[in-house]
């Protein structure tokens, strides 16, 4: 299947697009750097408030070169001018004033009429001082060719060591050198975003360039793929229609990576889960989520899961759409035997996360597979493969967590742009698992569609929580408190 998602581009199939979408009409430009404009404000604002919000009273530094991209952070300006009357704009032409193209020029035009005497044009040789709330890049755009004058490389090197709260490069760093905190790819995504370590986060303005016909085999998701969990669900639905996952983890040595993980399955919109775990750990488990059907399973001597508990697993399968195995289950070799056991028989669709992913244990499984792994795990699992080759020979569902999070099934390679560094703690590949584990019992025939919507859900809630907390002082629980804004939220995106 397909999902709602738009082709990542090179920086020569953006110029095609835009040559064929507006063949070189400034009259039909100019609405799309206006709304540019306006997407790359609000998108900073937004992510402004993971750190508090741009204080109202601040100065903004505009970087700005000849063409479009420093038209649109112009614009950008302009309306963050007309949202906070008291704060300051400084702009720095890099190749001066006189060398705007006509809609740079007008966009220069439109914030100095929103600035007014706010706004002050810092004249070339100028050594950039003093702090800034936020740092517009619009130097270069993706048509930039090098190599780099000796004046802006300076330039953008001395942006990156001012003192700025947040630092926002239009659609591309420039040359490769401005050093982004995020990024506001406009339009389309380009291929550059995902090489070298410069852009920072990568936010997705779309404004409408696709027809969503679009061939490509990397991808960015688009919106509208966690709208239909928001709408309305049928008036007589039973909860046995909405899915049973099973879950199978745990250990007395790990035993919250599993908790997690059913957490977030109750969270993911499933009729019914049930977990089994270590008969040690499930009495107080119940008592935090009784929801949950959990079923005590006989331990090891050294508290993992043992192989006589394998009846217990097979008499709820026939009920069940679903199964997630691996949150907490350490490395006991009775534990593996009973894994290897479990998915040498099993034909549910079935997530393995955590340490259940071994090279040996995905070649033993006979069911559907999504794998859930980070970096690291997939290194050990890989085989040298690339993702996308790795999934097409395994028959599989990936999702390759990271900064960037990929979803393979052999096909395409989709890219979730959501989330970002309030994730890098402990448990919150235990929280993905569980909510793909549950979307997953949803639409058992749709593996590629569970891991996709819950990537996005899963980071979409991670962005909601930074914003509203922070990125530091939160625990990775606090997530789930977030994913039923994060549906709301979709209903309203473009």
């Amino acid at each position: 299947m397909s999902l709602p998602s738009h082709p990542i581009l090179s920086c020569e199939a953006a110029g095609r697009l835009e040559a064929k979408r507006f063949g070189g009409d400034e009259a039909r430009e100019w609405p799309a750097m206006q709304q540019a404009g306006r997407a790359v404000a609000a998108g900073v604002l937004e992510d402004f408030r993971e750190i508090g919000g741009l204080a109202p009273t601040g100065r903004v530094l505009v970087l700005v070169g000849k063409g479009h991209n420093g038209g649109d952070a112009l614009l950008a300006a302009a309306d963050l001018a007309g949202r906070f009357p008291r704060a300051g704009f400084h702009v720095r032409f890099a190749f001066g004033e006189r060398a705007l193209r006509p809609l740079a020029l007008r966009a220069y035009r439109e914030l100095a009429q929103a600035a007014g005497p706010r706004l002050v044009v810092l004249p070339p040789g100028q050594v950039l001082g003093g702090s800034y709330e936020l740092c517009l890049d619009g130097v270069f755009g993706f048509q930039f060719r090098p190599p780099v004058g000796p004046e802006v490389a300076v330039l953008l090197d001395r942006a990156n060591e001012l003192p700025v709260r947040l630092r926002a490069a239009v659609d591309l760093p420039s040359a490769g050198l401005f050093r982004a905190d995020f990024t506001y790819a406009t339009g389309s995504v380009k291929a550059p975003l995902f090489t070298g370590d410069r852009a920072g986060r990568i936010r997705y303005l779309d404004l409408g360039f696709f027809s969503g016909t679009e061939q490509g085999r990397d991808r960015v998701i688009a919106s509208g793929l966690l709208a239909p969990l928001a709408g309305l669900r049928p008036a007589d639905v039973d909860k046995r229609k909405l899915g049973h996952v099973l879950v199978l983890g745990g250990s007395r040595s790990y035993p919250g990576a599993v908790l997690m993980t059913v957490l977030a399955a109750l969270r993911g919109g499933a009729g019914l889960v049930t977990a089994l775990v270590p008969e040690s750990l499930a009495p107080a488990f119940a008592a935090r989520a009784p929801e949950a059907m959990w079923v005590g399973w006989p331990e090891t001597p050294d508290g993992g899961l043992a192989l006589e508990g394998r009846a217990l697993l097979q008499a709820r399968l026939g009920k069940a759409q679903a199964l997630v195995i691996g949150p907490g289950i350490g490395r006991e070799a009775e534990t593996y035997a009973l894994v290897a056991d479990v998915l040498g028989s099993v034909r549910l669709p079935t997530l393995l996360d955590a340490d259940a992913l071994q090279p040996e244990l995905i070649k033993a499984a006979k069911a559907p597979l999504v794998l859930t792994p980070h970096a690291g795990e997939f290194a050990r699992i890989s085989e040298g493969y690339d993702l996308r080759e790795y999934a097409r020979r395994r028959k599989a569902t990936v999702v390759l967590k990271g900064p960037v999070t990929r979803v393979s099934d052999g096909e395409a390679v989709y890219h979730s742009l959501h989330g970002g560094p309030v994730l890098a703690r402990g448990g919150s590949g235990d929280l993905l698992a569980g909510l793909i584990g549950g979307l997953l019992a949803q639409t058992p025939e749709h593996p590629l569609l569970a891991a996709a919507r819950g990537a996005v859900w899963h980071g979409s809630a991670a962005d909601l929580l930074a914003r509203n907390l922070g990125q530091t002082a939160v625990q990775t629980t606090q997530l789930l408190d977030f994913l039923a804004a994060a549906l709301r939220e979709s209903r309203h995106e473009p």
